[in-house]
């Protein structure tokens, strides 16, 4: 064959890269977009995350239409100073049926879990916090009304002595519904696209609003209950509940903040005036008349009472953001030589009575 033969296919090929350039390399994957959303906290649970205690609470929560839910502005998720934007969900009296998915409706309104999955839509969320049980088979409010009445009439016998040896049976019906809540607020962030370390998953407990050192006068000033009953409620009833969440939150792999003596030295009627006090003594609000009318007679009048003020939820806040921030599995909140709350590792055991 002629070398000029053998050449024309080279000088063709030669041609044709020429022309069309050289063969394009492998396409390189996109860099992922930034999410450019805004930050987001989410409070999720009851009054004692609702800010039920905290004044000021947001239009269409104080009670018009049935919607008592009560969130307040000075609730701890807008103290906690974690995120651009803080959003609460949690309506007071809500149980952990009120947080689960299903067509319940609590004041009016629907699962706290389904509107999660909204919230984490709109916004990135990088921190969530449930607060639950209180209103379960812990029943605080049932049962620091029979306290008061046996405070009244002492021919009932004590609360302490009473419902006392109910609490065991009372915290293992309550430890396998809050795991419930606890995984369908995860199934929600699932399905906003949310892996589950993702985010900080907080679960928190409560902090007793009574204790046995109270001023003399206590059943006058706001506080009617006995110091035996009321020094039950610190360091049997509030631990009791504490531990049963710090399970559950161990259980599910989720953090866990003790609140247990969050308000230590603070509760209602510890002090001398109510101004250095954490904690509301019974309180009767003249305003749910105004936003809910006949429905607030009743309950709804004293719907505050024994609820941390917003003097309580700012140190709540403070000690949450600390918490959360420190990246730890769990914490307790308690009051430091400053005066103020923070969050102390590995949590300790409560006070003795």
């Amino acid at each position: 064959m002629p070398l000029s033969s053998r050449l024309l296919p080279v000088l063709g090929a030669a041609i044709t890269i020429a022309v069309l350039g050289a063969a394009p390399a492998a396409a390189q994957p996109a860099a992922p977009a930034a999410d450019t959303r805004p930050t987001a906290v989410v409070a999720l649970g009851d009054s004692a995350a609702s800010g039920e205690g905290a004044d000021g609470y947001e239009p269409g929560t104080r009670g018009e239409n049935g919607d008592w839910c009560h969130r307040s502005p000075a609730a701890y998720v807008y103290r906690a100073g974690l995120a651009d934007e803080a959003v609460n969900l949690a309506c007071s009296g809500a149980d952990t049926s009120d947080v689960r998915f299903g067509t319940a409706t609590h004041y009016t309104e629907g699962s706290q879990a389904a509107r999660l999955i909204g919230v984490a839509t709109r916004y990135r969320v990088t921190v969530v916090t449930l607060q639950i049980g209180a209103n379960d088979d812990a029943e605080l409010t049932a049962i620091g009304i029979a306290c008061i009445r046996t405070f009244l009439d002492p021919t009932i016998g004590p609360c302490r002595d009473t419902l006392g040896p109910t609490v065991a049976g009372r915290m293992a019906a309550l430890a396998p519904k809050v795991e419930a809540a606890v995984g369908d607020v995860r199934t929600a962030m699932r399905r906003a696209g949310y892996a589950d370390d993702a985010y900080a998953f907080v679960l928190a407990s409560y902090a007793s609003p009574v204790t046995e050192t109270m001023g003399p006068l206590h059943g006058v000033e706001g506080c009617p209950f006995s110091r035996a009953d009321a020094g039950w409620g610190r360091t049997v009833l509030f631990p009791a509940l504490s531990d049963t969440l710090r399970g559950v939150a161990e259980r599910t792999g989720v953090r866990f903040l003790d609140l247990s003596r969050a308000t230590e030295g603070h509760e209602a009627c510890s002090r001398t005036g109510h101004s250095a006090e954490w904690q509301r003594r019974i309180t009767v609000d003249p305003q749910a008349l105004v936003y809910g009318k006949l429905d607030a007679i009743g309950f709804h009048l004293f719907q505050e009472s024994f609820h941390p003020n917003a003097a309580g939820h700012e140190q709540i806040g403070g000690c949450l953001g600390e918490f959360v921030r420190a990246g730890v599995q769990r914490a307790a909140c308690l009051v430091g030589a400053d005066g103020k709350l923070h969050s102390v590792t590995p949590a300790p055991t409560p006070a003795a009575a």
